[in-house]
């Protein structure tokens, strides 16, 4: 990786609008170099899009991820490398992390040559992984202690919606540091709400996520019973996206293949959000269910059926292969 660049000098910026209150910024082609840089953690699929829009907005981007070819990728797009997540830090002040699940969290942030190590004071840090809400809790008051700001921002959307700039990110943190953070995440997202305190993004995330794990597996046995019935897919989706059963997993994320383009499942189930990764978010809402005795039946379930899939080999590919897991089921039980 290339060594990290001097630290910008503070510079005013001119600022143009093309409206009030979605809080982006707009720069000209003359003032584009004057934008104090960004640093960026972790460029999976949807981080890695997520970078290349602040970029786009106009924001230099200092990068790091453990994976050398997403790195490449984020160079590519015009991107600053750093050789760990204390070296990103040192030279912003403002940062945004996308990370896997709460362990990856606490190392990049807690860890050695991690964040806290080097974050400047006054610097604003924006977490948009997904992961437990006490861990956001924790990592916000090691950043009131070090004179920082630390807000949870969570998303939603898919990997599309990340390369588009569509993403809704649902953030906690107190209200100065929304506001600090709202300029950056508008430029990677079409929706910004703020949720409360640090914590309750996160709050937000796994109950969406919950919702979109069963919506996705009833999708999933709703084609694949269809077609079992001499239903053509893309007939049977139209039919669905036009009637009552319609939702996000029929009408934008169809998993059937050759329903939908430019979607995972279409791509035999790459890229995308991974079973394994849903498999975990599941498991949050289950520990929250657990710890606030909320009955969560379709939620339990659809946990019990995403463990099955990455204990099957499905952990890889798009959660959407659960339409591919219940197909393989009734192949099965055809020859039975």
């Amino acid at each position: 990786m290339a060594a990290l660049g001097k630290s910008c000098l503070t510079i005013c910026l001119v600022r143009s609008f093309s409206g009030r209150g979605n809080g982006v910024r707009h720069f000209s082609s003359t003032n584009k170099a004057m934008a104090a840089k960004v640093g960026f953690i972790g460029l999976g699929n949807m981080g890695g899009h997520m970078a290349k829009n602040l970029m786009k907005k106009g924001y230099p981007v200092i990068v790091y991820d453990v994976n050398r070819d997403n790195v490449k990728s984020a160079t590519e797009a015009g991107a600053e490398t750093a050789g760990s997540p204390a070296e990103v830090a040192s030279g912003v002040d403002k940062l945004v992390s996308m990370l896997p699940a709460s362990a990856h969290v606490r190392q990049v942030y807690t860890g050695e040559n991690g964040v806290f190590s080097s974050i400047k004071k006054g610097s604003l840090m924006m977490d948009c992984s997904t992961i437990d809400p006490s861990v956001s809790q924790e990592m916000a008051k090691i950043s009131d202690e070090k004179g920082t700001y630390f807000v949870d921002a969570p998303v939603s959307g898919g990997v599309n919606a990340a390369r588009d700039a569509i993403l809704t990110f649902m953030v906690g943190g107190t209200e100065e540091a929304f506001n600090m953070a709202n300029e950056y995440l508008s430029c990677m997202g079409k929706n910004v709400v703020h949720c409360g305190a640090v914590g309750t993004g996160q709050a937000a995330k796994i109950c969406n996520n919950m919702l979109l794990g069963i919506s996705m597996i009833g999708t999933s046995e709703t084609m694949n019973l269809g077609m079992q019935l001499g239903l053509d897919p893309k007939l049977l989706a139209k039919i669905l996206n036009m009637s009552s059963g319609r939702c996000w997993s029929s009408e934008v994320y169809n998993p059937v293949p050759g329903v939908l383009p430019g979607v995972p499942s279409s791509n035999d189930y790459k890229g995308g959000f991974g079973t394994a990764l849903m498999t975990k978010d599941l498991g949050l809402a289950q520990n929250a269910a657990t710890s606030t005795m909320t009955p969560t039946p379709l939620g339990s379930l659809a946990h019990q059926i995403y463990r099955t899939m990455t204990n099957h080999g499905f952990g890889t590919k798009d959660f959407s292969s659960a339409f591919m897991f219940l197909q393989e089921q009734t192949e099965k039980n055809h020859k039975e």
